[in-house]
């Protein structure tokens, strides 16, 4: 196991492109193993463009968006990990719970990103995050599993949702995603099945890293922006 590492919870396996291919990419070009675990393919509620063709099916669906999110990690430098739990709705149980705590004892995470704890559009991106959190409160649990390695306090960060002023949302932490803006923007045309976003949330790099600029005096083209969970431990203001 690498000792820097990352846990990213999707609810649909283009999620984390849009939302967090910035960060996936800046954390990997420094040598942290990132890792996305995707919850479903969104092969019912994210794939209309698929559901257009003659003859679709959703086995056929999923492979598309599987091989979508395998070329669009490969870009950006992460390992990506389908849980294939269904979405529209996605559901929750005990094993997918455990699952996800296996995940964080076995990664150790130095940061976990999700999505936004409510979205009024779309229910599987807060149970997503629900679920992630409740599994690391569990990872840290000495009761659970004893005897085996018990995670720290890694913090939280949630990723911008579509609709953010709806998702009682705000930016709080801006990320430069200049640098591997590239990355991003080839991550986005493997979506093809989501292509309708990619200009979309080309719009909300550019409106994050004009807001980074404005706040930091720092030069930011591309940004992304994150909500902490949890309060921050700082030496000095």
């Amino acid at each position: 196991m690498t000792a820097k590492t990352g846990l990213i919870v999707s609810a649909h396996s283009a999620d984390f492109v849009w939302r967090a291919g910035g960060a996936i990419a800046l954390h990997a070009a420094r040598g942290y193993h990132v890792r996305v675990v995707c919850l479903s393919f969104g092969e019912r509620g994210e794939s209309a463009k698929l559901w257009r063709e003659k003859d679709m099916t959703e086995e056929i669906v999923k492979r598309e968006r599987r091989k979508e999110a395998l070329a669009a990690a490969q870009i950006l430098g992460c390992e990506v990990v389908f849980l294939d739990r269904g979405d529209y709705p996605l559901t929750s149980d005990k094993e997918l719970l455990f699952t996800l705590v296996d995940h964080f004892r076995e990664l150790m995470p130095s940061f976990v990103l999700s999505h936004s704890l409510a979205d009024p559009y779309n229910f599987d991106h807060p149970l997503a995050t629900h679920l992630a959190q409740e599994a690391r409160i569990i990872a840290q649990a000495h009761g659970h599993k004893p005897g085996g390695s018990v995670l720290g306090a890694p913090p939280v960060y949630l990723f911008e949702p579509h609709q953010p002023e709806q998702c009682e949302w705000r930016p709080e932490v801006f990320l430069d995603i200049g640098p591997v803006w590239d990355k991003k923007r080839k991550a986005f045309e493997c979506m093809a099945a989501q292509e309708h976003l990619w200009e979309y949330y080309t719009r909300t790099a550019l409106q994050r890293g004009n807001q980074a600029a404005r706040n930091t005096g720092r030069k930011v083209i591309y940004g992304e922006a994150y909500q902490r969970v949890f309060p921050d431990l700082v030496e000095h203001f």
